[in-house]
């Protein structure tokens, strides 16, 4: 049953998806010491396909039918390996700061798309002004990376801009084709397993070294993304699209960078600025205003 409004649920599902996405930064950054970048995420798909195959089963969900969601499955799970593979590509060029800030561009992307394809989520203004607060707390966490650019930066800017393109353009589209009808299961092995097949040749391809230094701290943080990340928190995040607007739930998407910098600063080391704690009172801030519940008349 489509929902209007966010309960509880979702708010708190939201909020721990959204600490296990900043604990993926992490986990990406520790297992990049062994697996290159495309060959992990692909490494990632193959695992969590076989995860969520084996939770279909042992749940009885009906995987292979003829409900018309072959087309739009296909083009999500490659609208999803290609977002991946524009942020690999765009952070050869461009430093991660400047990186975090076009890709987080997405939720903007998506508010645009539902004015055409979802015109049961109307947009109201207080939307808006809770999205430009939000992405006004990434900017002030991440803006001193945007001074930092070399000659061909703009190619890498361009390339994660346009994956936060692709990233909208899958959430639309499990959205206002047949996936969204669909259970959460089906859809998410739609773009696992395109995924899978279309990241590891990408990775060859691109003359990546694939497992170059393995370790146990590697092998467990890919294992976290396989089966938290990619297998759980996925999983979850395409049940709440099927039930909830998206345009809602993608303006909480900017608390993950605030939760990979403080994510970073515990288990890392990293340091941790002022700067981290205006982003989240904003990106907070944002998040309340733009899912403040719309007067009924």
């Amino acid at each position: 049953m489509q929902k209007h409004e966010l309960d509880r649920v979702a708010i708190g599902l939201m909020l721990l998806f959204c600490t296990i996405w900043g604990l993926q930064q992490v986990a990406i950054k520790v297992a990049s010491t062994g697996i290159s970048p495309l060959w992990q995420a692909g490494l990632r798909s193959i695992g969590a396909t076989l995860i969520v195959l084996l939770w279909s089963w042992l749940r009885g969900v009906r995987l292979v039918e003829r409900d018309g969601t072959l087309l739009p499955g296909v083009l999500a799970g490659l609208l999803f390996a290609i977002e991946f593979a524009l942020i690999f590509i765009g952070l050869q060029y461009t430093s991660a700061a400047r990186g975090v800030v076009f890709l987080y561009t997405a939720p903007f992307f998506v508010a645009l798309g539902a004015v055409w394809l979802l015109p049961q989520e109307p947009m109201r203004p207080a939307q808006w002004a809770g999205m430009a607060l939000a992405f006004s707390g990434v900017l002030i966490l991440f803006g001193d990376g945007l001074s930092e650019s070399a000659g061909g930066a703009w190619i890498g800017d361009l390339a994660i801009l346009l994956a936060a393109v692709f990233w909208a353009a899958t959430t639309l589209t499990v959205k206002v084709t047949r996936l969204a009808r669909s259970s959460a299961e089906k859809t998410l092995l739609y773009q696992l397993g395109v995924s899978a097949v279309v990241l590891p040749p990408l990775s060859i391809a691109l003359g990546e070294p694939g497992v170059f230094d393995p370790g146990w701290l590697v092998w467990a943080s890919l294992l976290f993304q396989t089966v938290i990340v990619a297998g759980v928190s996925y999983l979850g995040w395409f049940w709440l699209v099927r039930h909830y607007p998206a345009t809602r739930l993608s303006t909480f998407s900017f608390l993950t960078p605030v939760m990979g910098v403080l994510a970073g600063a515990l288990l890392l080391g990293e340091t941790l600025s002022r700067a981290v704690f205006v982003a989240l009172a904003l990106v907070g801030t944002g998040i309340a205003v733009g899912n403040w519940p719309a007067r009924r008349r």
